[in-house]
């Protein structure tokens, strides 16, 4: 059997009735397709945001940390090891530091040594320190042991998360979750930079109401130049871009672009070879986030949060090298992994057919990188896929991803139930979820996982549908036209960015850089030269180039190469001529 993504069909968006007139017809009718039916929900100001209010727990939240700032308490955040916990934790730090409070000091557990969360031992670490209030940011939400463990020691707990709650919730003194049970925010989506963001909102409106900043001979924050972490976090993370999100990452992309942000962005920016100006959700997460990530994948996320909190313009770029070389040896690691993990399902393969939920393990692999296998694995085969790899504990810690349609934390959630005490925890979202399970469980789990993603799929093969945004005319393809779609983002997960199909004929091509295609193409009864390359898709793609005629979808982007602007093709699906 073929181990790649069978594509099904290449399907145009709906465009519903919209009223949208005023904007050029292409933008209305990518707006129209992902759901917008008025201009005023492109107003992306931030009066436009909900308010704090809305979320329940908030104002218990304001008055610990009101009372922790009115008593010069100790307080401790403990964050996540990915690049949504390393921005959560400097926006926490920096707000508090900024609203008066002078003993703010942060903790991050190791992936490998601790695992995620606030465990118990994580707890132990913490109560070191002499903490009187524990913020969690961008996890708690499953702490139930750690967050009693730190009450029974007399620490105070505050949580603040966006992950999905399981039926029993911590004992916190708070909670912030716009996920949990009662909460009436709109922003379901937040990120757990956006959760804590909108904590420290909520916080400093209390503090002005009470005249706190002139009592205390404090100058009140403006907030907002915090949203340059707030946007690289809700970009990392791949939560939907919903209009709370939109207008969070579009505001904080305004600030980078201008160059307003915080010294440790612009370095990463530089060693990544990018420059405020121009910059697109895209370049936060394919630039900076893999940077950011690699020092929790590979080493310690201090580095990160770190290099995200220095002021000292020196420092952070001494901290953003630290981070550049982990993500080197970060990709070195992958590429040997990918090749093992593609091995692997060629050796399933040849004695049976791909499973509908995908397992793989080898007892060599790097935890701190398997979720970027299970990752790549699932573009690949377009299966939800679970890597796992041995941790210090001897059990193996898995990270899976999923397809669209399949909510990955509910199956794991049938699967636990069907099979009490198999996994030790599981946690997450509906396309990323993480676990973790006996070394001897592994093919009870796999075969329970499989027979699962079947059910849900009612048996039917799990199959690849390409959406885009209709044609474009030759005269469409224009700069004019990829700036226009530059401009009119952000686009990320749920507001995806807009893809076109047309037929092309292939004048030339020629591999480029890291195993890319580049190409010449004319568009069918065309005249017109055009650039257009294919990241990534040497061996998907090869023979197709050399065909001649092809089908392809792909994005209008803005190609800039020694001072000079122009319109590039950037191919996301290409087929011969005549492919169904």
């Amino acid at each position: 059997m073929n181990a790649s993504p069978q594509v099904r069909s290449i399907q145009r968006r709906d465009v519903p009735r919209h009223s949208l007139d005023g904007l050029p017809p292409v933008l209305a009718r990518i707006y129209a397709a992902r759901g917008v039916t008025s201009l005023g929900q492109l107003n992306a100001g931030l009066g436009q945001l909900a308010s704090p209010e809305k979320l329940l727990g908030i104002k218990e939240a304001v008055t610990i940390l009101h009372d922790a700032l009115d008593a010069d308490a100790r307080i401790l955040l403990v964050g996540d090891f990915d690049a949504d916990g390393a921005t959560s934790c400097a926006v926490g730090v920096l707000a508090l530091r900024s609203m008066g409070a002078r003993h703010v000091d942060y903790i991050v557990p190791n992936r490998s040594e601790f695992g995620y969360g606030l465990t118990p031992e994580i707890v132990g670490v913490a109560a070191c320190r002499e903490p009187d209030l524990i913020v969690t940011v961008d996890n708690g939400i499953a702490s139930v042991d750690g967050v009693a463990v730190a009450q029974e020691l007399g620490m105070s707990v505050l949580v603040t998360d966006h992950h999905l709650p399981a039926k029993m919730l911590p004992t916190a003194d708070a909670i912030v979750n716009p996920n949990q049970p009662g909460d009436r925010f709109p922003g379901k989506n937040l990120a757990g930079v956006g959760v804590i963001f909108y904590v420290m909102l909520a916080l400093r409106s209390r503090l002005r109401a009470q005249g706190w900043f002139e009592q205390r001979g404090v100058s009140e924050p403006n907030l907002a130049h915090l949203l340059d972490l707030v946007a690289l976090g809700t970009v990392a993370d791949l939560v939907p871009l919903d209009q709370t999100n939109r207008i969070l990452v579009r505001q904080g992309l305004a600030r980078i672009n201008a160059g307003h942000c915080r010294p440790g962005i612009l370095a990463l920016l530089e060693r990544a070879g990018r420059w405020p100006g121009r910059l697109s959700a895209r370049d936060l997460g394919f630039a900076l986030a893999p940077r950011l990530n690699a020092a929790g994948r590979l080493d310690d996320m201090s580095y990160g949060i770190e290099c995200l909190l220095r002021e000292d313009e020196a420092e952070a770029a001494r901290l953003a090298a630290r981070l550049d070389e982990l993500n080197l040896q970060r990709r070195e690691i992958q590429a040997d992994m990918q090749e093992q993990a593609q091995q692997a399902v060629t050796a399933i393969t040849l004695n049976q057919e791909l499973p509908f939920g995908v397992c793989l393990c080898d007892e060599a692999w790097h935890p701190g990188i398997v979720g970027l296998i299970a990752s790549r694995m699932k573009e690949r085969l377009h299966r939800p896929v679970i890597a796992f790899a041995p941790d210090q504990s001897g059990e193996l810690k898995g990270s899976a991803r999923s397809i669209e349609g399949l909510h990955i934390r509910d199956l794991l959630d049938t699967v636990a139930t069907q099979h009490p005490g198999l996994l030790r925890k599981f946690g997450g979202h509906a396309m990323a979820a993480g676990l973790s399970l006996p070394r001897d469980s592994y093919e009870t789990f796999r075969e329970a996982f499989d027979r699962q993603v079947r059910a849900a799929l009612d048996g039917n093969e799990p199959f690849q549908v390409v959406y885009t945004d209709d044609t474009l005319e030759e005269k469409d393809l224009s700069l004019d036209l990829a700036e226009q779609l530059l401009d009119g983002g952000p686009w990320g997960q749920h507001f995806p960015e807009p893809a076109f199909d047309n037929r092309f004929d292939v004048v030339d091509s020629r591999v480029v850089g890291d195993g890319h295609l580049k190409m010449r193409v004319r568009m069918s009864g065309g005249s017109r030269i055009l650039d257009a390359i294919s990241f990534r898709h040497l061996e998907q793609y090869g023979e197709s180039c050399r065909a001649g005629g092809v089908r392809m979808v792909y994005r209008l982007e803005v190609n800039e190469f020694n001072g000079r602007r122009s319109a590039q093709l950037v191919v996301e699906h290409l087929e011969q001529h005549g492919a169904a």
